[in-house]
């Protein structure tokens, strides 16, 4: 079994106010000028935020080998005339303005070795880089309003205590002991040649908006990240030239507000931008620099300069600090060199120099990923752990991307075609580093105290000195002198007078104070009052809030468990979904193959109805010509039988016996006979019936209709023969929702709904009455007749407390002129009184569709006519 390691479990994070303002962080874009102007160049500026790439001669850039240029943009891109000056105003000046009002702020150059980082962080003499005139701004703005030394004082847990000015007092006089080599005032004014000049009188800068009622001072550290080591550069360790001691790393500690700080590193407080850039270049002087094929002081660490500004308000009167240690503000700039990334093969490195150049790209690779997970947590909402811990660098600055705090990188590039690799990737990381964003920070609190105590306190200072007049020469010489002691004396008498009356008019000032802070008391007793009964609803409140998180804890475990079973149906869904998608691609084939046979079908319906309205036509023409003939030929039957009858009759009266009377013919009623073959029937027919030939032509004429409905039942739907009865005759009750722009068409057969409530527009409160609806739709038909369909649905209650109709049936009700030509009356008919005139019958015909059939509102249904109620 293998031993692991346990570590001790991280501490929660303190709760912070939320902060949903966010700000990107700022990437900005520098071009060092070629060292030979013939040099050729990869590297155009297009404007003052985008630059474009162009690959040099014989290098592909994509597979097929085609020239490409790629284009990138930035907050802002200086190019190769940019001043010091302007990339100071641009980029540092607003971090030091934030500093100065007790924000954080980071900045850091990242770029190729060789691409001028040390110069835009450090400069040259008459050329001051970002780090020089950073602090000649802030003891620019700050110096008049600084503490003395040793008032502030640095713990060694990242925090800042305050000292009274005896204590101040007694700490400068014992560190001043410990100095084995004293100072002179020539040795403080004594600068190291490689560092004067650095800035010009004419471009020192000043922030706006300083408080002047608070006292400031400014501390100083400097420390390398050399193969992921931390070494404190200001560490003063004693020289041993025998046997030198190597210097001791740093370990990095969290303090009790979660900000990362180097334990045990020196910090040294300065009164001066002087002071402060010589401590630095002391700093400078020891960093691990070497002599690379590529630059000739290449740095081999990623060095970090802290600029610690404390700041603590005044006291009431405005003469000393307050002794509050909760009022103390600590803010803080890091102002970060990182060294260059290098290729082994290019910069000749060998031994130590490859090993120092491996830990450089690893801790900037680091760096990279550390930048890609958190814009990929902040983009996708994913909650991937952050690696800060694998690199000291990314480890250092973890509270500046997870807490709160200005964040500026300036990328510096070289466009000579050699570093083209190099820059490509250096500029996709400084692009995608746009993308991820810190949280804006927020203003510090404001103390109680009353704006504008110092400069009030020196003016009652000055007041107070000129009140009262100054006294005399009080030197004896003589003791027989009679003029001084009298003089004196009255000077002292007219000051006594002075003060007398001065006394008089604090009395004055004073009662009057009584009397308003005696009107404050009441005022403070009523207020108390109210609050004692605010606390007792607090109290309440309380017991409401306890009952509440009761409630949320409870309900934590709840959404935990459902959390549980959510991600349980997550796998279920994704094998649903997995054989959805098959089933989909199924049913997509399928569905094709439906596509076409129904093509296929409705083809065939349209040759078929073709064929049958053709066959129905001419069917329809031969029964019409057989009707007319066989009419014809019973026609003339029936009159050769008249005929004959006609004879038989007078043959009968001719033999009649005279003077007998004649019996009493019985009469014979001729009956119709029910309609059977015809030429069964013709042999039996009675002359003169009427009705004989009316049950002929109804036989050929069912017999025709007969033959055209076996017809049309190969193509169309069956109906089935009864009247089937409609939904709305139920006992339910409806909304008969009919618009007003329904026409009356006047028909035998109307719609009628019991039980039902008529609107011309639905409406919420009639739907919570019914649960079933009809809409009334009118729409002219394909053959020009109105038709009017009858859309039925059932309302459903919705989960919100409304109401929605779900629609399950239509009814189409048509009207139509049929073809059926009444019989023309005949001379029998006309004897027996049944005489009547040809004309077109009008019927109203009922028909109804269900939801999903095949037939549209277009198609015509054979139906049966509604039948009347008995």
């Amino acid at each position: 079994f293998t031993i692991r390691k346990c570590k001790t479990p991280r501490r929660p994070p303190p709760k912070k106010p939320p902060n949903s303002q966010r700000d990107p962080v700022g990437v900005y874009l520098r071009v060092r000028p070629l060292v030979a102007e013939d040099e050729e160049c990869c590297i155009e500026v297009i404007s003052s935020s985008t630059v474009q790439l162009h690959a040099p001669e014989g290098f592909k850039v994509n597979r097929n080998g085609e020239y490409k240029e790629t284009q990138y943009s930035f907050k802002k891109v200086f190019g190769v005339s940019v001043s010091q000056m302007e990339l100071f105003e641009n980029v540092a000046k607003p971090l030091v303005v934030d500093l100065i009002h007790g924000k954080n702020g980071l900045l850091f150059t990242y770029g190729v070795t060789g691409s001028g980082k040390t110069f835009t962080m450090t400069g040259s003499p008459g050329q001051g880089g970002l780090l020089p005139r950073s602090l000649d701004m802030i003891f620019n703005s700050v110096g008049p309003f600084q503490a003395k030394r040793y008032v502030f004082k640095t713990d060694d847990k990242n925090g800042m205590e305050v000292q009274c000015e005896v204590d101040a007092l007694l700490e400068r006089q014992r560190r001043e002991n410990n100095l084995t080599v004293p100072k002179t005032p020539s040795s403080r004014q004594k600068v190291d040649p490689e560092i004067g000049d650095m800035l010009k009188p004419e471009e020192a800068c000043k922030a706006d908006g300083v408080d002047e009622d608070s006292c400031y001072s400014v501390f100083v550290s400097y420390i390398e990240i050399y193969n992921n080591y931390i070494y404190d550069l200001l560490e003063e360790t004693q020289e041993d030239a025998i046997k030198p001691k190597p210097p001791q790393s740093k370990t990095l500690r969290e303090d009790q507000n979660h900000n990362m700080y180097v334990a045990g590193c020196m910090e040294v407080e300065v009164k001066s931008a002087e002071e402060a850039f010589q401590v630095f270049w002391r700093g400078q002087k020891k960093r691990k620099v070497a002599n690379t094929r590529l630059n000739r002081e290449s740095s081999r660490s990623h060095s970090v300069f802290i600029i610690k500004l404390a700041q603590a308000p005044l006291d009431a009167d405005g003469d000393n600090i307050l002794q509050d240690k909760n009022q103390v503000s600590v803010s803080q700039l890091c102002l970060v060199d990182l060294a260059g990334s290098e290729r082994t093969g290019r910069t000749g490195a060998e031994g130590t120099r490859i090993r120092e150049a491996g830990n450089i790209n690893q801790s900037l690779l680091n760096l990279r990923t550390c930048l890609e997970i958190l814009r990929e947590n902040q983009m996708y909402g994913t909650n991937k752990m952050v690696p800060y811990r694998d690199s000291k660098v990314s480890h250092l600055f973890k509270n500046y991307f997870d807490g709160e705090g200005k964040v500026r990188m300036v990328v510096c590039v070289n466009p000579k075609t050699d570093d083209y690799e190099e820059t490509l990737l250096v500029m996709r990381f400084a692009e995608m580093t746009q993308e991820v964003e810190v949280a804006r920070p927020v203003d510090r609190p404001i103390c109680g105290f009353t704006p504008g105590r110092r400069h009030r306190n020196q003016a009652f200072r000055e007041e107070m000195s000129q009140s009262l007049p100054p006294l005399p020469t009080s030197e004896l010489t003589d003791p027989n002198d009679e003029i001084t002691i009298p003089r004196l004396i009255e000077a002292l008498q007219n000051r006594q007078r002075i003060r007398q009356m001065m006394i008089e008019e604090f009395n004055r000032a004073a009662s009057k104070m009584k009397s308003m802070l005696q009107e404050l008391d009441s005022n403070v007793i009523s207020t108390e009052n109210v609050i004692l009964e605010q606390n007792g609803r607090l109290a309440e409140k309380d017991k409401v809030i306890h009952s509440n998180k009761t409630e949320i804890e409870r309900l934590e475990k709840t959404t935990k468990m459902q959390e549980h079973k959510i991600d349980i149906l997550q796998k279920t869904t994704k094998i649903y979904e997995d054989d959805k998608r098959s089933l989909q691609q199924e049913l997509e084939t399928r569905g094709h193959r439906l596509q076409r046979e129904l093509s296929e079908k409705r083809r065939m319906e349209q040759r078929m109805q073709g064929v049958v309205s053709d066959t129905q036509h001419k069917w329809e023409k031969e029964c019409e010509r057989r009707v007319n003939a066989m009419q014809l030929e019973m026609q003339n039957k029936l009159w050769v039988k008249d005929e004959k009858l006609k004879q038989l009759k007078a043959i009968v009266t001719e033999s009649k016996t005279p003077g007998r009377p004649d019996p009493q013919p019985r009469q014979t009623q001729s009956a119709s006979p029910s309609p059977v073959p015809v030429r069964c029937q013709l042999s039996t027919l009675l002359p003169g019936s009427f009705y004989c030939w009316s049950g002929i032509i109804l036989k050929c004429f069912t017999c025709l209709l007969f033959v055209v409905e076996l017809l049309r039942d190969q193509t169309t739907t069956p109906v089935r023969p009864r009247h089937r009865r409609s939904r709305s005759a139920g006992v339910e009750k409806w909304v008969d929702h009919k618009p007003p722009s329904s026409l009356n068409l006047g028909t035998v057969l109307q719609p009628v709904i019991p039980n039902a409530i008529q609107v011309s527009a639905p409406n919420e409160k009639a739907l919570s009455k019914c649960d079933r609806y009809v809409l009334t739709h009118q729409e002219v038909a394909s053959d020009g007749e109105i038709q009017t369909k009858l859309i039925k649905g059932e309302v459903i209650k919705t989960r919100g407390g409304g109401q929605s109709v779900q629609f399950t049936d239509i009814e189409t009700l048509k009207q139509e002129l049929a073809t059926v030509r009444k019989r023309k009356s005949s001379e029998g008919a006309a004897a027996s009184g049944n005489q009547t005139d040809g004309a077109w019958t009008d019927c109203s015909v009922a028909l109804e569709m269900r939801a999903g059939s095949n037939m549209g509102p277009g198609v015509e249904h054979h139906g049966i006519p509604k039948r009347r109620k008995p």
